[in-house]
């Protein structure tokens, strides 16, 4: 199955506790069980699994769970036990992780205990001890009104340079030695195209194009040139690519992003690290987009804008808690639902109603 290539299957840390035939032994089984949670995980009469997002993050906990019992048993198992998962809920419990965090551990281990009884017939896990929802109700971080401004701004001067012919010749050697770092070239080569690629459209087009899309981390690594519909100033995100696996979608677009976008598509024709990939975005190192590189990239954009990061929670997802909060005060509900692609599939064909224009106008209001 290619989705387990996108998986943790054998962690840094775990492959340091085994040996050569544990290792084998290890990943044997957890391709059998990450396998299962993507076809049959969610409803196994139904043949639906998990997203590949959900597996993966739970990967990461099933895999710190088998450290753990590899500790209290001195050695390496795979017949991990209901006595070892309850074991360890109750160090997470004397633990100061958030609730949310040991919640979602013990997530983790009941679709680890759920694939061994569909699988071997053993018994499903219910545990001795739960963790409570946070109590907080401090709503998620986003951004305001003014911040989606000011950091939509802020991607047109991330990474720009002065004109090249505007330069002395002292000033051109000084901006060709970090262009040189940035590009990682040698000084020697670079050339006035690198000024024109350092004040290109990748990162106002990538910014831009979540600002109006509510884009999730996943969906830019996934996201593909055929995606885009500039002349109509959409994305048609097709069902298997969308983050969910539930529906096709049409996103509205400012017609500004949709510039944006037109501009950058024609400047990566230009760039051969994209000659073989479908990718709208790769990062400098040519690799997709992940969480952290967005995390990074946004805590860049509020430096520029000057907006105080400190005390909030800031990550790619914050652009996208704005849209709910001010699509719903520009339009509606359903505007809001149908822009996010949040339901299902019913809820989704009740929120068609609601066409992609009105949301291009309340994105147009909203800045």
């Amino acid at each position: 199955m290619d989705e387990l290539d996108e998986l943790p299957v054998v962690t840094d840390r775990s492959e340091e506790y085994l040996n050569q035939r544990q290792l084998l032994d290890y990943r044997t089984e957890r391709e059998a069980c990450l396998e299962w949670l993507l076809t049959f995980g969610k409803r196994p009469d139904e043949a639906v699994g998990y997203a590949v997002g959900t597996v993966k993050q739970g990967a990461y906990r099933m895999d710190q769970f088998y450290r753990f019992v590899w500790d209290q048993e001195d050695g390496y198992t795979g017949n991990v036990t209901h006595e070892h998962a309850d074991a360890w809920m109750k160090e997470l419990a004397r633990g100061d992780a958030s609730a949310t965090h040991k919640r979602n551990c013990q997530k983790a281990i009941k679709r680890l205990f759920k694939w061994r009884h569909h699988e071997y017939g053993r018994s499903e896990w219910d545990p001795d001890i739960t963790f409570a929802a946070d109590s907080s109700t401090n709503p998620r971080d986003f951004l305001t009104r003014e911040e989606r401004s000011a950091v939509r701004e802020a991607a047109l001067e991330y990474g720009s340079v002065p004109n090249y012919n505007n330069l002395s010749p002292a000033e051109r050697d000084r901006w060709k030695q970090y262009l040189a770092q940035r590009f990682e070239k040698p000084k020697s080569e670079i050339s006035p195209s690198d000024w024109d690629r350092a004040n290109g459209w990748k990162v106002p087009s990538l910014v831009w194009t979540s600002l109006d899309a509510g884009l999730r981390p996943v969906e830019v690594e996934r996201s593909e040139v055929g995606w885009v519909d500039t002349d109509n100033a959409v994305l048609r995100i097709p069902k298997e690519q969308s983050a969910k696996n539930r529906d096709h979608w049409v996103v509205g677009l400012q017609s500004r992003t949709a510039e944006a976008l037109d501009n950058w598509l024609a400047e990566r024709e230009t760039y051969p690290e994209y000659d073989d990939t479908d990718s709208i975005w790769l990062t400098r190192k040519s690799n997709p987009y992940t969480t952290n590189s967005l995390r990074y990239l946004l805590h860049n954009l509020c430096d520029i804008a000057d907006i105080d990061t400190t005390h909030r929670q800031m990550s790619w997802y914050t652009i996208r808690h704005s849209i709910v909060t001010y699509m719903t005060r520009e339009e509606d509900l359903a505007a809001t639902q149908a822009q996010l692609r949040h339901k299902s599939a019913e809820t989704t064909m009740k929120y068609d109603q609601v066409p992609v224009e009105d949301r291009q106008d309340a994105l147009d209001r909203m800045g």
